[in-house]
Order: structure tokens, then sequence, then C-alpha cells
């Protein structure tokens, strides 16, 4: 009789090499790591405990009698990162492809029901090439107990997923319902339907990569949002991403040792806004001037670039920014920047972290494809979300605030706890040329000179109201401060703030706007 200890050694060993030492060649041949390497790249030195590493599937399985791997080609387990606890698991794409099983279904239900449990982060590594075919209905039973379980935890505990390979079929609806997405350029896509079922069905022919690559989802989807440019990347952007998260929905965000002087300010705040209303600034630079150094982490920075959505640290405090960026379609509100910001605003709310808004935007985008596509809908779950949100909410409005849009990202109206303005800001209706031929019509049509009459009207509109301080008489901006006061009012006003406490009328929920 063999050996019981003799026995567990030598599935030990056959769990680590995966599907063995040829398929570890190919995996690195390709420039990927394989699912064990990723994880101790991941996680503290040590503090990985894997669960499952020797269950396998069904010997009954159509053609697979012979091909037992202990762990079926997941890796599941907890671990540290940077001392916190999570969870993690990981495709093994050297063991059948990483295809997704029963067993795989059954091993990363109970991880995320754990995670759920414990109250920790669960960080999803995939690179699968789809469902299992063999075990047929069996399979697609195993998407649906995953997709589940990362419903049950949104909102909860961080879902992190990070896509190093293939994605494909029912696999891509995981990642989709999880709270970011992380793509490595050249070796990972996601795509329902591949390139040769697209071209069988349409006559289309794409290559993976022009389907659903890297590039494609972080700049034109919005399904994810990072692209980073190797596994190690990958890895050190999940560790990065969790410095701004809580470890769950009861607790708040890891506050870091303050390193930045909190009364800093920065001179070339005050003239960074150009005189001329038709000229662009970065609005990155005024955001990196009044944050922590070096803190600012762009989210779904290729998509929507007109809007900024970032994680930040303001006295060593997370918050979650949301900005207009006037250097690109001069900071428009549109069907996407609203999708986008929506997102982010909930998942800051979902998580306990504040949100700052810097507000300079001329108004929604007009055109017959925005209407078409359903921008009233899109432009409401902006709406929606500050409303919905009880973390505090600070504003500040830079130069333009026009319209729906001044309404909509964080106004008084939405629930907003303390709006700022800077000298430059312009709170109105409308734009003075919009104005004038609105109110003004009749009189110019009569005046002896219409283009002088116009421009005298447009003149004194802007002096009436192209300013912040008729916001603040009537109480809808608290101060206007100069721009160089930003970081320090920001940092005073979350001091208050910080124990803010917001109920409301019990729901089951409410009807977002999807």
């Amino acid at each position: 009789m063999a050996d019981p200890l003799d026995v567990l050694k030598k599935k030990r060993e056959q769990s680590l090499k995966g599907g063995g030492d040829s398929r570890i060649e190919a995996q690195h041949a390709r420039g990927q790591l394989t699912a064990r390497e990723r994880i101790a790249i991941l996680l503290d030195e040590g503090s990985f405990q894997e669960l499952g590493s020797l269950a396998t599937h069904q010997i009954t399985d159509f053609g697979m009698g012979d091909k037992l791997f202990p762990g079926d080609g997941v890796v599941t387990g907890f671990g540290k990162v940077n001392g916190r606890r999570v969870a993690v698991y990981a495709h093994d794409f050297t063991v059948l492809g990483g295809s997704f099983s029963e067993v795989q279904s059954h091993k990363v239900s109970r991880l995320l029901d754990l995670a759920v449990a414990s109250g920790i982060p669960a960080i999803g590594l995939n690179d699968s090439g789809g469902a299992r075919v063999q075990e047929g209905v069996r399979s697609l039973q195993a998407y649906g107990d995953v997709f589940y379980r990362n419903v049950k935890a949104s909102g909860v505990v961080p879902q992190i997923s990070v896509i190093m390979g293939p994605c494909a079929g029912g696999a891509v609806y995981s990642p989709a319902l999880t709270d970011f997405v992380i793509m490595v350029t050249g070796t990972s896509n996601m795509f329902l339907t591949g390139p040769e079922i697209i071209k069988q069905v349409t006559g289309e022919e794409v290559s993976a990569e022009e389907l659903g690559g890297a590039w494609v989802h972080n700049a034109r989807s919005g399904c994810a949002h990072f692209e980073v440019a190797r596994d190690a990347d990958a890895m050190a952007l999940v560790k990065l991403l969790l410095g701004y998260l809580p470890q769950n929905n009861s607790q708040d965000p890891p506050q870091l040792t303050p390193y930045d002087d909190p009364a800093r300010a920065d001179e070339a705040l005050n003239s960074i806004v150009p005189d001329d209303d038709n000229v662009a600034y970065d609005m990155l630079e005024v955001l990196n001037a009044v944050f922590d150094t070096d803190s600012v982490l762009q989210v779904s920075e290729q998509y929507a670039p007109h809007a900024i959505t970032a994680f930040a640290r303001l006295d060593g405090y997370s918050v979650g920014v949301v900005a207009n960026q006037p250097s690109v379609l001069s900071g428009v509100l549109d069907i996407d920047s609203s999708d986008k910001i929506a997102r982010f605003v909930r998942l800051c709310d979902a998580y306990n972290v504040p949100v700052v808004t810097f507000v300079d935007c001329p108004g929604y985008l007009p055109g017959v494809q925005q209407e078409y596509g359903g921008v009233i809908r899109h432009g409401a779950k902006i709406i929606y979300a500050y409303c919905q949100a009880t973390v505090p909410k600070l504003c500040v409005v830079t130069r333009k605030a026009m319209g729906g849009s001044y309404v909509a990202l964080s106004s008084k109206q939405m629930g907003n706890d303390i709006a700022f303005a800077w000298p430059s800001a312009q709170i109105a209706v409308m734009g003075a040329e919009g104005a004038a031929k609105l109110l003004n019509r009749k009189a110019m049509k009569e005046a002896a000179d219409p283009a002088k009459a116009q421009a005298d009207f447009i003149a004194e509109y802007k002096e009436r109201f192209f300013n912040p301080y008729r916001a603040a008489d009537l109480g809808q901006i608290d101060e206007v401060i100069e721009p160089k006061e930003t970081r320090t009012r920001l940092i005073r006003a979350f001091e208050v703030l910080r124990t803010k406490v917001e109920t409301s009328v019990p729901k089951k929920h409410g009807l977002f706007p999807v």
C-alpha cells in the first residue's frame, strides 16, 4: 500500500506543475506568466493559503477520463497585499486552456462566498479559453453560479478582474459584473463571439485584437478601466488600486501617513484658467496641483477623455475625483461621459470614498445621434448617481457651469455638501451668444446696427451672469475662493464632513436609468 504522505506529495507536485513543463514553456514563450507566478507577484511573500488544490473534474466527462489535473485549471486561495487580506483566484491556461468547468465553479464560488463573509476584496486573474465543452450544460451552470456570487458581492467587497489572456463567451460576464477590469496590451482579449463565428454569421473579418483587445475595451467600448503593458504591471496596478479602497463597504478606505503639506498653495492655479473663454487648459494640471503629490490615479483614462474620473489623496485620505477636461471637446457631457461619471460616483459611494467634482462644462453635446442614442437617459444617470450618493460631496466650479450640466454635476440640488467657485466661474442657464438670440431677437432686428446690438447684449449678459457672485448671492455657491486656496479649503471641508451621516427613505431599490 502506498504511503499516504507520498501520495499527498505527488499530488501537490502535480498541482504545482499545472499542465506540465511543456505547457509552462509555451506560456512563457507568449510573454505570459503562469497562474502561480502571477499570484506570487501579487501577494506578500509567504502569505498565500491555497484551497482546493487537489480538486479534479468528474472522470465520466466525455473524452476527459485520462486528463485528470489536481486543481482542475484554477488556483484559488487567500493571501495578503501590503498586509491586507484578499481572496484571489487565477485561471491556469496550461491546464486544458484554463477552460471553465463545474469544479472550477465550485472553487471560485466557494472563494467568493468566503470573501464576502470575511469582508475582504476578491481578485480574479482571468486566462481562460471559455467553457469546457466536454461538460455540456454543466459548464453553463458553472458560469451562472459565479455570476450570482459576483452580483451578491457587488458593493459589499471590492472585486477586481484582470484579463491576462483570452476571455470569451459567457466568461466575459463575470469581469463585467466586477468593479474594475484591467487588461494587458497584446495578450488579453474579451468578446462574446470570436472572429471565426463573426465571419461565419456576418461575413466580417476581424482579428481577436481588433475585436476585443485591451485598447478596444479601454478606449471604445468602456468595458475595461485600465490597460497595462505586461503581466507584472497588472499585478502592480492591482496593489496600487487596492490602496484607495476599503476592505469592504462597512469600512473606510485606508489613510496614508500625510506626506504633503496641507497648506501648500500653488500660485500657478491663480492664472491657469485663460481669460479667453474659448481657450482650453488641462484640468489634470489643476488636479495634480490640488491633491497630494503623485496621488492621482485615473480610472477609464482612455474612454470618454473629456471627462476625468480618478482616485487621489488629500492629506493622506482617499477621495474620488470627477472633472471635466476642457482640452478635449471642451469638457462637454455626452452619452459616454455620462455613463463614465455615473458609474464612478456610484462606485465611490458604495465603498465610502468621498467625491470631489471640478466643473468646467459648457453643457450637453447637441446632435441628432446623441438624441437618438438616448442622451436624456444616459444624462439622467449622473443626476441619479449624485442624488443617491451619501458620501461627502464637494464641488469646485473653475469656469463654465452651463444649463443642465451645472445642475447634474454635484450642485446643491443634487445633495452637494459644500460648493466652491473660482472667480473665473461662469454659472448661467446658457451661453451668452445663445441667450442673445433667444432674449434679444426682436430688439436686434429693430436696431440700426444689429451686430453692435448683439455685441452689447452679449457683453451685458456676461457682466451680469458670467461670474460666481450671483450664484453665491442665492446660496448656490458657499464661497468664492482664490484658486491657490483650493487644496487647503478642501482639506478643511473634509475634516468636518468625515463624520457625515445621511439616512434615506427605506425602499428595496430605485429604478436606475440604465
